[in-house]
């Protein structure tokens, strides 16, 4: 049971952003020379990046207030432990302000949504301490969802947090990304190989460029599942990295939903596989709920925990009201992550959208 967002139909034009281009050749920005590496989300963070983005025409009047109290529920939480920096549209700033409490630090800044994972930069860093964001020209998922704003959020965070912005012509989101730190990364390619966004990209090119990028020795390819969900199968609802050469994976155990046979082949794969450090990844699994609450359950409701975030000294995941469920995650969290805090929220407005609070929320490296 790991539905994710569906195309939300309000909105489906694709306005601005940079539908895939072929790679001809160089394009970081800079020296060619900069080796620049994607830290590991459980190393040291400066800060989280959010919006606080759900819009009526997007969310519709019942769950926009839900989400954006879901939004300050999470951001009060990592505040305990980082800054937040949150963007805010000006009509809404004192709303944000009111719910969000005195701890998290507004933006003011147009947005179109919420999805920072997607929209913000990636942050790299080189050996020389120097922090740069990589833009990967968000385009709305493959031009599903209306876009013109956030499609220039990452090189407008990047410039906010001191990061040397970093130019591709890859089209991607964060949430299809993701790291070990020491040069291994999980990506689905149901996203990144995805013609709506990198369209005559072979794998070898896109494997070069993301190793050039992110500082990439080894890219374990999941199949995931493209057209199910507006994502097209992010990495982030499927495997995630506890720490280098091992992974916790989702597995859904319901025969009747898309992703059931998607996370078998998943676990198929990842057992099987070494990382560029020579190690032969442990994984474990963390199946979703039987039974989610009733209020905001639709068939686009994200119920799975693997959409957790790490922060500095905690991680934080979602609670689905499935007691049996909810308790297994908190203890695999813990023992996998045994020096932080493991903090469950209620995010349903969230999830009832198809994310989750990973997908909300974007870390800038200390």
């Amino acid at each position: 049971m790991l539905e994710r967002r569906a195309f939300m139909a309000r909105g489906l034009a694709a306005v601005g952003g940079i539908l895939g281009a072929a790679l001809a050749g160089p394009v970081l920005a800079g020296e060619a020379d900069a080796k620049w590496i994607m830290p590991e989300e459980g190393e040291a963070h400066a800060a989280t990046w959010m919006a606080f983005g759900p819009s009526t025409r997007i969310w519709g009047k019942r769950l926009r207030p839900v989400v954006q109290e879901n939004l300050a529920a999470i951001a009060k939480t990592i505040a305990a432990y980082e800054p937040v920096n949150m963007l805010v549209r000006e009509e809404e700033h004192d709303l944000a302000a009111r719910l969000c409490g005195a701890s998290v630090n507004l933006i003011v800044r147009p947005i179109d949504d919420l999805w920072m994972r997607d929209t913000g930069p990636v942050f790299v860093k080189n050996k020389a301490g120097q922090l740069g964001g990589v833009g990967f020209n968000f385009n709305g998922w493959g031009g599903k969802q209306r876009h013109s704003m956030d499609a220039k959020v990452a090189a407008f965070v990047a410039e906010k947090a001191g990061a040397r912005f970093l130019d591709t012509n890859l089209v991607l989101e964060g949430g299809g990304i993701e790291v070990d730190g020491e040069g291994t990364a999980i990506i689905t390619e149901s996203c990144v190989l995805n013609s709506n966004r990198n369209p005559d990209v072979s794998r070898t090119a896109c494997e070069k460029e993301l190793s050039r990028l992110l500082g990439l020795e080894k890219i374990i390819w999941l199949p995931g599942i493209a057209g199910m969900d507006i994502t097209d199968g992010h990495t982030d609802f499927y495997a995630r990295f506890a720490q280098p050469g091992v992974v916790v994976a989702g597995l859904d155990n319901d025969p009747s939903s898309f992703d059931h046979a998607v996370t078998q082949r998943h676990l198929e794969i990842l057992r099987k596989e070494i990382d560029a450090r020579g190690r032969r990844l442990k994984v474990v699994t963390l199946p979703g709920p039987a039974t989610i609450r009733e209020d905001y359950e639709n068939k686009d409701f994200a119920a799975g925990y693997i959409n957790f975030y790490v922060c500095n000294g905690a991680v934080i995941a979602p609670e689905f009201g499935d007691k049996g469920a909810d308790r297994n995650t908190h203890d695999v969290l813990a023992d996998l992550f045994p020096k932080r805090d493991i903090i469950q929220l209620n995010i349903d407005g969230v999830a009832a959208g198809g994310g989750g609070i990973h997908c909300t929320t974007q870390q800038q490296p200390r």
